[in-house]
């Protein structure tokens, strides 16, 4: 049974991105707190990657269903949209499993001033710059579709939100 707010932070970091299931969801940035009430509640707050992600309810879920294999029935569960989640909050760790898997990480910062430049991706493959996005949108909102014209595989690339 779990009796510390970081015992419950740790519990709940342990469940992972069904989108990309490398990344636990401290490792995207989404988890915002964990902490258990005097009542023997669960309190948790995520943040969603962007407003109307499909992934919140499977996350909630696997929440739900990890607190209670761990003796906790009573698991509350707060999406909170602002402040807006941004890859910011990603941590080093998560944006190096990112490139292991195959999708390149967001680079730069998602506040970096007024004017937005448009910076090479590499290649999570070859880790060429010689890239050039084929879409806006990837296999998911928050992705681009990529293509290196070095080794000629196409890629995912993480956006910078």
């Amino acid at each position: 049974m779990i009796t510390t707010d970081d015992e419950v932070r740790e519990l709940a970091a342990t469940v992972t991105d069904p989108e990309i299931p490398v990344l636990s969801i401290a490792d995207l940035g989404i988890l915002r707190d964990g902490r258990l009430d005097t009542d023997g509640t669960v309190r948790l707050t995520i943040t969603p990657t962007y407003s109307g992600c499909p992934a919140m309810d499977t996350i909630r879920d696997d929440l739900t269903a990890v607190f209670a294999k761990a003796g906790h029935s009573k698991v509350e569960v707060d999406l909170v949209l602002s402040p807006a989640w941004t890859t910011d909050w990603m941590s080093e760790e998560g944006k190096a499993k990112l490139e292991k898997y195959g999708i390149a990480p967001p680079s730069g910062k998602s506040h970096a001033g007024p004017i937005k430049l448009g910076l090479a991706v590499k290649c999570p493959q070859c880790h060429s710059l010689n890239t050039r996005e084929m879409s806006r949108f990837g296999s998911t909102s928050c992705k681009a579709l990529y293509v290196c014209q070095d080794c000629k595989e196409p890629f995912d690339y993480f956006k910078v939100l």
